[in-house]
């Protein structure tokens, strides 16, 4: 079963072998993000930031702080994920979303489970799975495909891009794809390794600006007529 489900600015797709899980998923997504629009209103310097977020104590809009145990874990998850890379905390949304959507989909049951948000992926796959990649004019756009073999853990495969999309990105590479055990940090590393991506000679020092980080498994970037990858990544196989 595949269904698309649309809050506000989310919009994912999700995958999953009962009707269930996915109603699962569209009930997780909605309970974080109501946790991160809470937490947002009263401290909306979170949601705009481009650079690393301190998360000892946070001051909150009209004064007072909020206790580092009360803020919620989904802000955790975006704070701790993007500091790796010294970026705001928002540039892992939507793989954070659909990394709690898929664990939750898990904790009840399913071993097939994908939640696709914009091109930020979270799955536990029982069987084989084909994740392409888009990279809008390059000639490797929709012409590539990563063979995910079967896992029941959870991975996660997340893209960014300076040429496609409204995100926020300095980079200019069609794709930047990251795969790692947590689409959390996938998203964010993502975002940092597109932000290096300036053009083609600049791509192997761009690499080394995620590859430090422990849990990032393997990395690619698409820049025009150019394919590169760094660490373990799935086989990239052709696509029709």
């Amino acid at each position: 079963m595949k269904e698309s489900f649309r809050l506000k600015e989310t919009f994912v797709w999700i995958t999953a072998d009962e009707k269930r899980h996915i109603e699962i998923a569209k009930e997780e997504i909605t309970q974080r993000r109501k946790d991160l629009e809470r937490f947002v209103r009263w401290h909306p310097y979170f949601l705009v930031t481009l650079e690393r977020y301190q998360v000892d104590e946070v001051e909150v809009c009209g004064g007072g702080t909020i206790e580092k145990d009360e803020i919620p874990e989904i802000v955790r998850r975006l704070i701790v994920a993007a500091s790796k890379f010294g970026i705001g905390p928002m540039s892992a949304v939507a793989g954070t979303l659909a990394e709690f959507a898929v664990e939750a989909m898990r904790d009840a049951g399913a071993t097939y489970a994908m939640v696709d948000n914009g091109g930020d992926i979270a799955l536990i796959n029982d069987r084989e799975v084909l994740v392409g990649v888009y990279a809008g004019e390059s000639t490797f756009s929709n012409r590539i495909a990563l063979r995910i073999k079967p896992s029941s853990s959870l991975q996660g495969i997340c893209t960014s891009s300076g040429t496609v999309g409204h995100s926020i990105s300095f980079g200019t590479a069609d794709a930047a794809a990251v795969i790692s055990a947590s689409a959390s940090l996938s998203d964010a590393a993502a975002t940092a390794l597109c932000n290096a991506v300036t053009d083609a000679p600049s791509i192997p020092k761009a690499f080394r600006s995620i590859n430090h980080v422990k849990g990032i498994e393997g990395a690619l970037v698409i820049y025009k007529d150019v394919l590169a990858t760094c660490g373990k990544v799935p086989e990239i196989v052709k696509t029709k």
